[in-house]
């Protein structure tokens, strides 16, 4: 049996902290890659830290079967609705509405009511429907 000498040269070089540290290297090279193309570079505003008191004060506009409109709860018809909500769009430029019409009720009432807001220019609106569970 052949002794090995404490001083002789390796034959062979192990490759695997080599593999090792490439493969890390290149998860870094990656990784910081694509992370400075992500987006646009935009210098946004500061927000203040106190915290906001005003709510968004949405308005809601329901339309009964038999073609009433109510204007959260007061029964209005499409004159006083249009001045009312003139009014609120005045105040919060950003007015949100949401409309709930009842299943049974004619289509043009809505259609109506959705008519109303374009002309007014009040963008932000919702529809309310009703989950269906299975």
């Amino acid at each position: 049996m052949k002794v090995q000498e404490e001083n002789a040269a390796y034959d062979e070089i192990n490759v695997t902290p080599m593999l090792d540290l490439a493969y890390v290297l290149l998860v870094v090279f990656i990784l910081m890659c694509t992370a400075s193309v992500q987006g646009i570079t935009v210098d946004l505003p500061k927000a203040s830290d106190a915290p906001s008191l005003a709510k968004p004060q949405t308005k809601a506009i329901t339309v009964t079967a038999d073609g009433t409109i109510f204007l959260d709860t007061y029964p209005v018809d499409m004159a006083q609705l249009e001045s009312m909500l003139q009014q609120f769009k005045a105040v919060n430029p950003a007015l949100p509405v949401v409309i709930k019409g009842d299943a049974s009720v004619q289509y043009v009432k809505i259609v109506d009511v959705l008519a109303l807001l374009g002309k007014l220019d009040i963008t932000q609106i919702g529809l309310v429907t009703q989950n269906l569970v299975k």
